[in-house]
């Protein structure tokens, strides 16, 4: 992974985020006159407000796909070996299936919502998954699905605290998901054509 390759992925990261925020937020703004996000209400939220949001929430998924690459390499050099890695990230990731529907299910209003949430995440993380597995190939498993899974979760974690606002992390959850998806499934192939081009530069030069 060259800086300019990064700098894509930085810059179309943000641009998704963008997108989304603003195809998202339309339709609830369209929906719901009131819906506001980050106390833009009286602003009258509108198209250039949700884009600078994704701007930025696009920024902050590229933080946590980065720490998790991180967390991944120094977990792996801990562990040595890679499956004991995976099963903890497997068991890490049905546990909180489980414990952010109850947790967040307590004392709230809307809690129907809290215990769909999570199995909607789950559902849309599978079929992520899938086509990331039929892309390269079964390791990628378990590791796309705490991606996809837990990392999403922990970064939308200060949307889903305090007063319940079901719009505002329906706003928040919808870039980072797909931000997170897009990372993941254009990691392989920049790192693919890497590959391709450290094998062409020998041949070349053997020519």
């Amino acid at each position: 992974m060259n800086i300019k390759k990064w700098f894509f992925l930085f810059w179309s990261t943000m641009a998704i985020g963008a997108l989304v925020c603003v195809v998202v937020g339309s339709v609830m703004l369209l929906t719901n006159q009131e819906f506001g996000f980050l106390g833009f209400e009286a602003t009258g939220f509108n198209a250039m407000m949700m884009a600078i949001s994704g701007l930025m929430i696009g920024a902050f998924s590229q933080m946590g796909f980065f720490a998790y690459l991180t967390l991944n390499y120094i977990a792996l050099s801990v562990f040595r070996k890679k499956y004991l890695w995976n099963a903890l990230q497997g068991y890490t990731t049905l546990f909180a299936v489980f414990a952010l529907g109850y947790v967040l299910y307590e004392d709230r209003a809307n809690n129907w919502f809290f215990w769909v949430l999570p199995l909607v995440v789950l559902v849309l993380s599978f079929v992520m998954t899938w086509l990331k597995v039929k892309q390269t190939n079964k390791s990628a498993l378990i590791p796309t699905m705490f991606l996809m899974f837990v990392v999403t979760f922990i970064e939308a974690w200060p949307a889903l605290q305090g007063v319940t606002n079901v719009a505002a992390i329906i706003f928040m959850m919808s870039p980072l998901f797909v931000c997170n998806a897009y990372q993941n499934m254009m990691m392989h192939r920049l790192l693919k054509k890497d590959t391709a081009n450290s094998a062409v530069t020998p041949a070349k030069s053997a020519g």
